[in-house]
């Protein structure tokens, strides 16, 4: 018997967006992911559009399908949504070598990685910051 792969699924007031194969390190695309974690959408959005990172713009675009599969794929309202949830996984690696002296290699190594970003809808648009929470504290 086929073992049948389950995606993971989103809840009822969720919507996600992923892309793969994106030509950048895991660890320089989390450094915009965590721009973006727990975010009011259109905030998010600003912060991507007038950032000086490279891969910004692709973040954007995924940040901006997950708004539209919110939209029209579940129903959910655009104004109340937060970025819940931005992770980055690892794809594969490309191995290259750059010829060096006396008939020597230096590997080159070209990484290759994964955004999933995940939406969610909430009643109350406040979001707590690092601020809000020392203060309840």
């Amino acid at each position: 018997m086929a073992k049948t792969k389950n995606p993971r699924r989103v809840g009822d007031k969720e919507a996600r967006a992923k892309l793969r194969m994106i030509r950048i390190s895991p660890q320089k695309l989390n450094l915009v992911a965590q721009l973006i974690r727990g975010k009011k959408v259109d905030k998010a959005l600003a912060d991507l559009q007038f950032s000086h990172k490279r891969i910004s713009g692709e973040v954007k675009k995924v940040l901006e399908s997950a708004i539209a599969n919110a939209e029209n794929n579940h129903g959910l309202d655009i104004d109340s949504l937060i970025v819940s949830e931005a992770y980055v996984g690892k794809n594969f690696v490309m191995k290259r070598f750059r010829a060096r002296a006396r008939g020597r290699g230096a590997r080159i190594l070209k990484p290759f990685s994964e955004l999933t970003i995940v939406v969610r809808e909430v009643e109350d648009v406040e979001v707590e910051t690092p601020a809000k929470k020392s203060e309840a504290a």
